[in-house]
């Protein structure tokens, strides 16, 4: 699929642009569930109907993401104007549907940038807010092809879980904590290597308080190779 889509553009210009953006303070993001928009890299007043477009990627990551994100791409393609490159805003979410999204990253050679773009429809004088890209996130952005986290955003860890019902007729709770099981670790663990990302990583988030995050300092995130601080 990579080859059949190989006219999505990662042109040395836009990457050059993309790198030198400025990052501002962001706002609080609420939860609700990842949307895709084309944002304009440049001023429409100069490049009018020719400046190209990327993908701003903002929300919860959930099983039904990563097939949006294909039809996103798909509706827009024809443009010529689309460029693989992804602003990545989210809190979360589910992680089998974070490792698809992944997978989907690594199909059309993405470059994802933990980011978040200004309201509006285009980015005319570089900048971008500073996003973050936590819990089951990371696993989104280990599937893409060049991985950005810049110094201002936040990539941040910890163990995987999720609720369900509480059958137990001895409990009044209505849901309890349940844990990833071992095989889905391992699962994560191979999916991490496959992507060219230290499994090491997946090994220490399991070892987070589920209740916290671990920011990942830069350091950390080049020793794993999840990231680099610019393109």
């Amino acid at each position: 699929m990579r080859r059949a889509m190989s006219f999505l553009s990662r042109s040395s210009g836009l990457f050059a642009l993309a790198a030198l953006c400025g990052f501002m303070t962001p706002s609080g993001a609420g939860a609700a569930e990842m949307a895709f928009r084309l944002v304009d890299f440049g001023n429409p007043a100069k490049c009018r109907q020719s400046c190209p477009q990327v993908i701003a990627a903002d929300g919860e990551i959930t099983a039904n993401t990563p097939q949006l994100f294909l039809d996103f791409i798909g509706s827009h393609i024809q443009s010529g104007r689309l460029h693989s490159i992804v602003l990545m805003n989210s809190q979360g979410g589910q992680v089998v549907g974070s490792m698809e999204l992944g997978r989907a990253f690594r199909t059309i050679g993405a470059a994802v940038i933990v980011a978040r773009a200004p309201a509006g429809r285009a980015v005319t004088d570089g900048s971008v807010f500073s996003g973050r890209c936590y819990s089951a996130c990371v696993y989104a952005l280990m599937g893409a092809t060049t991985r950005v986290a810049p110094p201002q955003s936040r990539v941040g860890i910890h163990r995987m879980f999720m609720f369900e019902a509480n059958r137990s007729p001895e409990s009044t709770a209505g849901l309890s904590r349940v844990y990833a099981a071992s095989a889905l670790v391992t699962r994560l663990g191979d999916y991490a290597q496959v992507m060219g990302v230290n499994p090491e990583l997946v090994w220490t988030a399991e070892t987070i308080d589920p209740d916290k995050i671990r920011i990942l300092s830069g350091q950390e995130m080049r020793r794993w190779k999840l990231a680099a601080p610019k393109l």
